[in-house]
């Protein structure tokens, strides 16, 4: 039997502004630290150096990380055209390099191209699994792979300014396992002109914003204190893309079990819906809705 994590048991999420120059895992250790949790977890892993908006998730709220990854998320990002980089980012070596320079207007229209329902192939250097080995590991040893074509949903991808000849910056807003470095290469491959990714922030992810981010520094002045706790979100802000069911206690009681227990229908869930039950605003379960009931795939154990 394995040991049991040390810490408060906590149940929310804290949102961070992450900086450049960490792993998302390191933001992870630090938060779990500075509120001694005893478990914690993000919700979508942000390149070391990417900043903004990462959500952690503590104690029961871990079970509501799927929820997050699966929603939107809205990317600013600047790239550098006429280079293309081993890693499609500055941290890489130049492989390539492009004397072209496209006008905002052919920069524009190549944009449409990648909006809607498109096929993306992630970086060489990401951490994709290629017959059991992490891509990234891979490419370090400078072995021969190929990395399958994935699907991407992409919801816009706008122009916001031309920086210079050499730099434009983009906002996109997209779902589940989108590589930006992949949009920034793709993108100068189609220009002709090549191009990488030079920085990168995450504006939003669901229902979190990076405005409402704590800094590290802040964390580190809060760290083990009271006034930290104050700001955790509740682990029903990370439901806020499902429906809400009132359940009774009996029903709470039976969900709670792991047995389908007796809601209060809403107008806006259908049978076969996915939604969540609450009793008196807390999170009870995640479940299928079925004539009455909700039938639970996750519970919620909180005292």
């Amino acid at each position: 039997m394995g040991r049991k994590r040390k810490g408060r048991d906590i149940s929310g999420w804290l949102i961070v502004d992450k900086p450049a120059g960490l792993t998302s895992t390191a933001v992870v250790n630090k938060v779990r630290w500075a509120l001694d949790a005893n478990k914690a977890g993000h919700a979508g892993t942000l390149d070391p150096e990417a900043t903004g908006v990462l959500a952690i998730a503590l104690g029961e709220a871990t079970k509501t990380v799927p929820y997050i990854t699966d929603a939107l998320k809205a990317y600013r990002f600047t790239i550098r055209l006429g280079q293309a980089t081993n890693t499609d980012d500055a941290e890489g070596e130049v492989i390539a390099t492009s004397d072209i320079r496209p006008d905002d207007a052919g920069i524009k229209e190549a944009l449409h191209a990648f909006v809607g329902d498109v096929m993306q192939v992630p970086p060489r250097f990401s951490a994709v699994k290629i017959d059991g080995e992490r891509a990234y590991k891979l490419a370090r040893d400078d072995e021969a792979f190929e990395i399958a074509a994935r699907p991407l949903w992409v919801e816009e991808l706008l122009m916001v300014e031309r920086v210079d000849d050499d730099h434009v910056t983009l906002d996109m807003t997209c779902g589940k396992g989108g590589y930006v470095r992949s949009i920034a290469r793709d993108l100068g491959e189609v220009l002709g002109c090549l191009a990488h990714v030079v920085t990168l922030r995450r504006i939003w992810s669901g229902p979190f914003d990076a405005t409402d981010g704590l800094t590290l520094e802040q964390i580190d002045a809060l760290a083990r204190t009271p006034e930290l706790d104050t700001h955790i979100l509740p682990l029903e802000t990370g439901l806020a893309e499902l429906p809400e069911l009132r359940c009774t206690p009996e029903g709470a009681a039976r969900l709670r079990n792991g047995n389908p227990g007796m809601v209060l229908h809403a107008a806006d869930v259908d049978y076969g819906d996915e939604a969540w039950a609450s009793l008196d605003g807390k999170a009870v379960a995640v479940g299928i809705y079925k004539a009455g009931e909700l039938h639970p795939t996750r519970v919620f154990n909180r005292d």
